[in-house]
């Protein structure tokens, strides 16, 4: 006979197989972000989910990346701007943050009061985290109070850490294709410099990063504006 230990394990383990071809499918960090939103909805016993992305300020700056739900989207905008609650706590630690019961909260009671008011009776604030840093915040919300199990929250910790992976290499992917095209763009607005002003390259990249920094823009930005335009802005004053 079948352990049923053994049988939920194999589940699992097709689940998230699953879930990895998936995350190996979508390109881009907005489509991964969308995968892992909609699996968790439907793996987990959450009605809604949601994940915060920590922008290059650091983890003081968080934006809302994607949201399962327009609550969802109002709950975590309302910590980030007030720098306070689950999701705040869990961004600046690197452990997961658990509200049982929204209507018995008191660490953050003006959140818990809206969240509840929203219909919201648990909600599970998951750190993503890599060696390095936070990259940002996978959360899970249900309607019931003391809706997550322990096991639960295992099989969320699981999920985070497929989702982590997944997002980190997708905005690498992001930032190596967008320094690619920056090059490109530079290299194109250096040819034209060259050839109309007869400078060397050397000369013609100076050209632009005085322009960058005088306008204290990116040099990505003269750029574009020179292959647009074929010309630069005025001397700054």
């Amino acid at each position: 006979m079948t352990d049923t230990r053994d049988a939920t394990a194999v589940d699992l383990a097709e689940v998230f197989g699953e879930l990895a071809i998936d995350l190996e499918d979508a390109a881009g960090v907005e489509p991964t972000v969308g995968t892992v939103l909609e699996f968790a909805v439907a793996a987990f016993k959450c009605t809604d989910a949601g994940i915060v992305l920590v922008g290059p300020g650091g983890r003081k700056n968080l934006r809302v990346a994607e949201v399962t739900n327009p609550v969802v989207a109002e709950l975590n905008q309302l910590q980030i701007d007030a720098g306070s609650g689950p999701l705040i706590e869990a961004a600046e630690g690197s452990e997961p943050v658990l509200v049982d019961d929204t209507r018995a909260e008191s660490r953050w009671p003006g959140w818990a009061e809206r969240a509840a008011g929203r219909g919201i009776g648990t909600v599970l604030h998951h750190p993503m985290l890599t060696k390095t840093r936070t990259i940002g915040v996978l959360s899970f919300y249900s309607a019931d109070p003391g809706a997550f199990t322990a096991y639960d929250e295992a099989l969320a910790q699981i999920l985070c850490q497929h989702a982590t992976v997944a997002v980190a290499y997708a905005r690498n992917e992001e930032t190596l294709a967008e320094a690619l095209e920056a090059r490109a763009v530079v290299g194109q607005a250096i040819g034209i410099l060259m050839e109309r002003h007869n400078l060397t390259e050397r000369g013609a990249f100076s050209v632009l990063r005085r322009y960058s920094q005088d306008y204290n823009v990116k040099l990505r930005s003269i750029a574009d504006q020179l292959i647009s335009s074929r010309s630069l802005p005025p001397p700054a004053k």
